[in-house]
């Protein structure tokens, strides 16, 4: 069957020699808290006075969460355990990313502790409810009950920070792609990595969840706002910061150290929660629009027209995204979800042609039937043949102007839908250990301080 791999890769200082930071800070009253570059290139504090993500609930689809985390607590709705069929949502411990999940949650959801919650890792969505689904894909049907399972239990928007793949399944699993479409027909928005290998299309359409068309699929940036490296890319992704990134750990007061499409995902998914609180109307499609009608490209890529080969869409803005006028657009916006019921309809043996040009044929010669048998007069017959030829007409130009319309939005993608994930990550290496609470690691740290200029943000 298909394997799994999350996607967050170790090693924030192997990555650092790619960043513009200034020097490495000195000790401060919560070192964990500055590092979080991503929050002040995000202008968080201008992001939070329009949305936090109070009322929406994001499920995170991972290996396992730390609940009693001092940043993370009375963060977690009930959830449910697709791994062993358990009753707890805790690190998968027999796994080997069992702090992924906490990671994850982290970034989406974290509150901070102490004073003012000042302290500790803090989310970009922290009023947000997480609802915690213990899954890393192994089961026959992917990540399919996990999604249905979210959907059903009120989730707005689904984080998989994870890939799989299977060469005897080059289009993915059925069922998984029939519950992306289950997700997208209830309103609820599904987000998912592309994976860690740094390439791009044409392997880009074989990663799944990401690859599924109306699948929102993330990609990483570094601190100039430039793709990482290793991230894979492609036309059809958004960015988000997946370089550097401060996380909840499993340890006691722990936290880690890592990077990837991953924390990307999560960030994405954020952005999503805010813009859901705000604009409560709007589906899945229309929220991704407003993230991509004001994305942003580094100034190495000034001057390209999106979506780009590389850049995708360019990188996440939350605050333009929340602030812009912008008009909510068609309902799908780029999501190709008319693509996605299509290859669903080919799955099951259906015909992609509107069946119902059989059953007015066959409503007329009943009609005709019924006509000789009670005597009704040759011209009645024509009327009524007449009558149901017109309504017929009506409904294929009803038809017609629907999907026309719904196929619409902002720089539609390539055919590929908004996919774009790749290789599997290869086997996960071990985290560099607890970040330290309260001081800096040793000769000023691992983890870069924050950019003095942000690169993007509200601008």
């Amino acid at each position: 069957m298909s394997f799994t791999r999350a996607l967050r890769a170790v090693g924030a200082a192997g990555a650092a020699g790619a960043l513009l930071f200034a020097a490495a800070p000195t000790a401060s009253a919560d070192q964990v808290r500055n590092d979080q570059w991503a929050l002040s290139a995000f202008s968080a504090d201008k992001v939070w006075s329009e949305a936090t993500g109070k009322g929406v609930i994001v499920a995170v689809i991972d290996s396992g969460f730390k609940t009693d985390h001092p940043d993370l607590t009375g963060q977690f709705l009930k959830g449910k355990d697709f791994i062993d069929g358990g009753s707890s949502i805790e690190p998968y411990m027999a796994g080997d990313k069992p702090e992924h999940g906490t990671a994850m949650a982290s970034i989406i959801a974290g509150h901070g502790h102490g004073a003012g919650n000042a302290a500790g890792v803090k989310g970009l969505a922290p009023d947000v409810k997480l609802m915690p689904i213990r899954d890393e894909g192994g089961n026959d049907d992917g990540f399919a009950s996990s999604i249905r399972f979210a959907v059903d239990q009120g989730a707005s928007i689904i984080n998989i920070s994870q890939i799989h793949r299977d060469s005897s399944l080059p289009d993915g699993i059925p069922a998984e792609r029939e519950a992306v479409a289950y997700a997208l027909d209830r309103g609820v928005a599904v987000v998912a990595g592309t994976g860690n290998d740094g390439d791009g299309p044409p392997i880009a359409n074989e990663t799944y969840p990401a690859a599924y068309p109306g699948v929102i699929s993330a990609g990483a940036i570094d601190g100039k706002g430039e793709i990482w490296k290793n991230s894979n890319y492609g036309p059809t992704l958004i960015t988000a910061p997946g370089v550097d990134i401060v996380t909840a750990g499993l340890d006691a007061d722990g936290y880690d150290g890592g990077g990837g499409t991953s924390d990307a995902t999560a960030y994405t998914s954020a952005a999503l929660a805010l813009l859901k609180q705000k604009f409560p109307d709007l589906t899945p499609g229309q929220l991704v629009n407003r993230l991509v009608k004001t994305a942003g490209l580094p100034a190495s890529a000034k001057g390209k027209s999106l979506p780009d080969e590389h850049y995708g869409y360019g990188f996440i803005k939350p605050y333009s995204a929340l602030t812009q006028d912008i008009p909510a657009g068609p309902k799908n916006g780029p999501l190709k979800i008319d693509e996605l019921n299509s290859a669903i309809a080919k799955a099951k043996g259906q015909s992609e042609s509107a069946p119902s040009s059989s059953s007015p044929s066959g409503a007329a010669d009943e009609s005709s039937a019924s006509s000789d048998s009670g005597g009704m007069s040759t011209g009645l017959i024509i009327a009524i043949a007449a009558g149901v030829l017109i309504v017929l007409v009506i409904v294929v130009v009803l038809i017609a102007r629907s999907r026309k319309n719904n196929g619409g939005g902002p720089s539609s993608p390539p055919s590929g839908g908004w996919g774009g994930g790749n290789q599997p990550y290869p086997p996960q290496q071990q985290y560099p250990g607890s970040y330290p609470q309260q001081a800096p690691p040793a000769q000023g740290g691992s983890y870069p301080q924050a950019p003095s200029q942000p690169p993007y943000g509200q601008q």
